[in-house]
Order: structure tokens, then sequence, then C-alpha cells
């Protein structure tokens, strides 16, 4: 669910960032990379307190609103990129065939940058996937994640290895599944242009 918002948000807010020429454009695209540079340990403290005021804390929705943090920065900087690389020729070919500025962007735009999407996307599950620390501190039983449970599997006694093992491998199915899926635009997006007939 972050993952898609992200890519809709973070796209279209990198569209405005490349296409749209505005007094401190650079600097507000350096200030929204300075956001993922961000520790998670430097927000924990401002997130607890935040879903404790909103009766937020150990539900889904306070992970999803602290992975769109820092997911959403990290999507406009990679998509800004893929869609500077794109001639604006294209777009203006587009309307003058009468299409509007989102005609242009879904059916241009969108198509041209398939393989930024792919690769962002799996940056984007990859994170909000294995992250660790925030979960850890704003869950305890309902929302917990996968990688908070490793925990489990710690005591006084020592280490569960093999059960411990095990979820570990279980734990990395779900990334390498959707990464195979969203796999071929990747080879698609290399090999565009490659060959010219």
């Amino acid at each position: 669910m972050t993952t898609l918002i992200s890519l809709f948000l973070g796209t279209l807010t990198a569209y405005g960032l490349a296409r749209f020429n505005f007094s401190r454009k650079e600097d507000l695209a350096y200030w929204i990379l300075s956001l993922r540079m961000l520790p998670p340990m430097a927000v924990v403290i401002p997130f607890f307190l935040l879903g404790r005021f909103l009766g937020l804390l150990d539900t889904h929705i306070l992970l999803v609103i602290v992975y769109l943090s820092f997911n959403i920065p990290f999507t406009i900087w990679m998509m800004r990129g893929f869609i500077e690389d794109i001639p604006r020729e294209l777009e203006e070919a587009a309307w003058v065939d009468g299409c509007s500025r989102f005609q242009a962007i879904w059916r241009i735009i969108f198509p041209l940058v398939a393989p930024g999407l792919a690769a962002t996307a799996i940056f984007c599950v990859i994170q909000s996937w294995n992250e660790f620390a925030l979960a850890f501190f704003l869950t305890s039983f309902n929302a917990r994640t996968v990688p908070t449970m490793v925990t489990f599997f710690l005591s006084v006694l020592g280490v569960i290895w093999g059960e411990m093992a095990a979820v570990g491998v279980i734990a990395t199915l779900p990334v390498l599944i959707f990464a195979i899926i969203v796999q071929k635009y990747l080879v698609r997006g290399l090999t565009f242009g490659a060959i010219k007939s």
C-alpha cells in the first residue's frame, strides 16, 4: 500500500519538479531529498507522540504514514531523473494532437518511465518490508512486521537459530516474488531503444 501511494504521489510531484520552472526549485528538490536522509531513530519519538495523540499506536495506518514519509521523498528523487530524461518534444507533440496535460502524462510519460517505476517500486517495497526500528518501537502485537518477529527468537537462554533462520528465509520470499514479477519491466526498459531497425 505504501508503495502504490508513494509511486502515485511521488511521480506526480517529480513531474512537477521536472517540467515546471519556479523559483527555488532546486532548493525544494534538495530539501525533499534531505528528508530521506533522516535517520529513523531521529524521528521515532515524534512519530510515537503523533501516534499516541491520534490513537494510532500499534496500527497499520501509523506504519503506512511513517513509511510514506520516507518513501515519497525517495520516489520523487528517483522519478524526477527518469522524467527529465524524456524529451519535452514528445509531450508537446501530444498537446498539438489534442491531448491534455494529464492525457500526455498517462499516455506518453507513464509508459516511458515504466522501468523507473518498476525500479522505484522494488526499492520502496524493500524499504517498507525490511524496516525494523520504527516498526519495533511503534507496534506491540497488532501491527507487528516480519522483521520485528525475529526478536521473539531471542531469550535469556540464547538464540533459537533454526527458527530464526527459517523466518529469515520466509521473510525474503514476498520481496523476491515481487521483484520477479516486476523484472519484465526492468528488462524491457534496459533493452528499449538498443536495437534500431
